[in-house]
């Protein structure tokens, strides 16, 4: 996966997180946060809070979804508890939209446990076409 496709994968995962409410506190390719540290070996690219619950937010690529430690990579963020309190933390999986059956075969492999802390969120890889783009492109002068 290319660098720019990659930053578009995490600009999008962050979108997702601001529709639910997560304030992002630390992110890969952003310009005013820091980048995330890596979670046991495992590289993350989003890191957000939502009151008192964290979250973490990771893009997979077609490659990433081919390897077969994968399962083992998301068995392991997923299983994740904040320092102090102990409480859980959401795993929020960016997945291209060609991809996403795949990756929700390979979660019905893990235990409810697990399942339960697995957010997927669906990324597009085509751009929406713009309302402005698609408008008629005459202009009607209404006054002269």
């Amino acid at each position: 996966m290319l660098n720019t496709d990659k930053r578009k994968y995490v600009d999008t995962l962050v979108n997702n997180f601001w529709k639910l409410g997560y304030m992002t506190v630390k992110r890969r390719f952003g310009t005013y946060l820091p980048e995330p540290e890596k979670v046991g070996g495992f590289d993350v690219d989003i890191i957000a809070r939502q009151k008192d619950t964290y979250a973490i937010g990771v893009t997979l690529s077609d490659d990433e979804l081919n390897n077969p430690k994968l399962l083992e990579k998301i068995t392991f963020l997923a299983t994740r508890h904040t320092k102090f309190s102990n409480k859980k933390v959401l795993l929020f999986l960016g997945i291209p939209s060609k991809q996403f059956k795949k990756i929700k075969l390979l979660i019905e492999e893990l235990s409810d446990e697990v399942k339960k802390s697995i957010k997927i969120i669906s990324i597009a890889e085509t751009a929406i076409p713009s309302i402005n783009k698609t408008k008629n492109k005459k202009e009607e002068i209404l006054f002269t």
